[in-house]
Parts: structure tokens; C-alpha cells; sequence
């Protein structure tokens, strides 16, 4: 159980730094790409809050949504990872677009790490009762 709300809780710290990583965005990136960054971390930030949400009624609904919206976020990340290499080596075409989008690739692994974890744990807990 106390792996379920401490899950819960990285959740919903999740959510909100993905927003705040959008909101920064929308200040420090180009006219043409800030909205659609902000746009982008609204929704994954608002998502992973929404599961958060649905894990008080539900946890494991919410955490498994949690789980799907944080592979879907990584998986995105690692697609822009080339961007970011290549903005740690000088070249800044997009601005610090990469370097924001790594944070966002880097808070996903960190949460679905953290998910499947508490994944492990409930399934030997659920092991251990029916023996």
C-alpha cells in the first residue's frame, strides 16, 4: 500500500513538472514553436495529473494509465534524442528546445522506473498472499 501513494505521489510531482518544463518553454523558445511545446506538456502534464486522480477511486487504473502516458512521453524523447546530442556539441538550430525536451524524456523514464517497480512489488505481494 505505501508503495501505491508513494507512486501517487510521483505522479502527480510528474504531472507538474511536465507542465512547469511547457510553461518555461513558452518563455524561453521561439514564437513558432512555443505554443506547440506548451501545448504538448499540457497534455502529458494533464494527463499524468488525470491518473494521479484516478488513482484515489482506482489505484492501479490510474497508475497503469500513469504507466502508459510515461512510455508514450519517453518513447517520444528518445525519438528527439539526436537533437539533443546534437545541442550539447554547439549546434542550437532549434534553441533550447532539445534540452527541454530531454527534461521531459528524463522525468517519463524516471516515472515509468518508478511504476514498474511498484508494478514488481504488488505482483509478489499478490504472490505471496494466495500462498
Amino acid at each position: 500500500m505505501a508503495a501505491t501513494v508513494m507512486t501517487r505521489v510521483y505522479i502527480f510531482l510528474s504531472g507538474i513538472a511536465v507542465i512547469i518544463i511547457g510553461i518555461i518553454g513558452m518563455t524561453q523558445l521561439e514564437k513558432a514553436a512555443a505554443p506547440p511545446f506548451l501545448l504538448g506538456a499540457l497534455t502529458l502534464g494533464g494527463g499524468l495529473i488525470i491518473c494521479g486522480l484516478f488513482t484515489f477511486r482506482m489505484p492501479w487504473h490510474g497508475i497503469i494509465g500513469a504507466g502508459a502516458l510515461a512510455l508514450l512521453g519517453a518513447g517520444r524523447g528518445i525519438l528527439n534524442s539526436p537533437d539533443a546530442a546534437k545541442y550539447l556539441v554547439g549546434e542550437r538550430t532549434r534553441g533550447q528546445a532539445p534540452i527541454l525536451e530531454l527534461a521531459v524524456t528524463i522525468i517519463c523514464a524516471s516515472l515509468l522506473i518508478r511504476i514498474v517497480g511498484a508494478w514488481k512489488l504488488e505482483r509478489t505481494r499478490r504472490l505471496l498472499e494466495e500462498e
